[in-house]
């Protein structure tokens, strides 16, 4: 396969991935703000989400006052935005339209139609009324793009390089969000009690990754503790949005590369590396190091990876 074949396939699935995360942290946003919590700063749940998809300094330096609207309007609609919905539907649908013969006319429909349908869309008409159903809309449509992709598309190198594209997205944002209010995390929360702050910043947390309801199916008794949320959220295998499983289905993908081409690069022992520290650790071991050391950590280990697979299969 050639290198822009591959990085185009890449980045199709991950962008179409980074769109879903945005609309999820919106999400969470609204639902938390539509409730008063003691202890917690007028914008502070937008504020989350700007952080937790990296638009931070990019809205300060360009929009600066914190209000609903302006963050909606930079996270969901902005060009200048990397992270903005809007971008990460174009890019996706501009790098599945390059390798439009390499992919099957069910993912190149969920792909353009989802575009064509947000590029018409005012923004001035998402009021913040609106806005739930429009965000349900974006996952909902990031549902059917990932489900054409399994249920469609021949298992080849092609197929490996989008899976590798849309689990190395999803690492990143769950160990950002998990980063950007990690001391709310931490052991001793759960000796204090958990105070209403922080209680209310676990249900944002798990929301943003569609892991609240999970959780309490995981843990039967449905208390939220800040070392059961880290453990589920970090190293349960069977939360489709934990580190672990991110990189599960990775060190699978790696080795299903490997033996299609004949040959293991060093990405792909990267790849398998991180997922055998993360199968060999545990969360006594995380917090003794530093949850936040951790999960910085995590995300270089994660951003070097999807660099050296750049490197090892020439993406243009």
């Amino acid at each position: 396969m050639l290198g822009r074949t591959a990085s185009s396939l890449f980045w199709m699935s991950r962008y179409q991935e980074r769109a879903q995360n945005t609309a999820k942290l919106l999400q969470a946003a609204y639902r938390t703000a539509m409730v008063t919590h003691a202890g917690q700063a007028d914008g502070e749940n937008w504020r989350f989400a700007l952080a937790s998809s990296g638009s931070e300094f990019g809205f300060t330096e360009k929009v600066g006052e914190l209000t609903p609207r302006g963050v909606i309007s930079y996270m969901v609609f902005d060009k200048t935005n990397p992270s903005s919905v809007r971008v990460c539907l174009e890019t996706a649908r501009n790098n599945a339209r390059a390798v439009r013969t390499g992919i099957t006319a069910e993912l190149w429909e969920a792909i353009n139609t989802t575009w064509i349908e947000f590029a018409d869309v005012n923004p001035q008409s998402i009021t913040q009324e609106k806005l739930p159903d429009f965000l349900a809309w974006i996952s909902q449509r990031s549902h059917l793009f990932r489900g054409a992709l399994l249920n469609t598309i021949l298992r080849d190198d092609g197929y490996y390089f989008s899976q590798l594209g849309n689990f190395v997205e999803r690492a990143e944002n769950t160990a950002r969000i998990l980063d950007t209010q990690y001391w709310v995390l931490l052991p001793d929360n759960d000796v204090a009690g958990g105070a209403s702050g922080e209680r209310y910043q676990w249900i944002v947390i798990l929301r943003a990754l569609s892991g609240l309801r999970s959780y309490r199916f995981a843990y039967q008794d449905a208390k939220l503790k800040a070392g059961n949320i880290a453990t589920f959220l970090i190293l349960r295998d069977e939360m489709p949005r934990s580190l672990a499983h991110c990189y599960n289905w990775i060190d699978d993908t790696v080795e299903d590369l490997g033996e299609f081409y004949g040959s293991v690069q060093p990405s792909l022992e990267m790849g398998s590396q991180i997922w055998k520290d993360l199968k060999s650790t545990n969360m006594d071991a995380i917090y003794n190091n530093g949850l936040h050391e951790f999960l910085t950590d995590f995300i270089g280990r994660n951003n070097a990876f999807a660099h050296q697979l750049s490197i090892d299969y020439n993406f243009a």
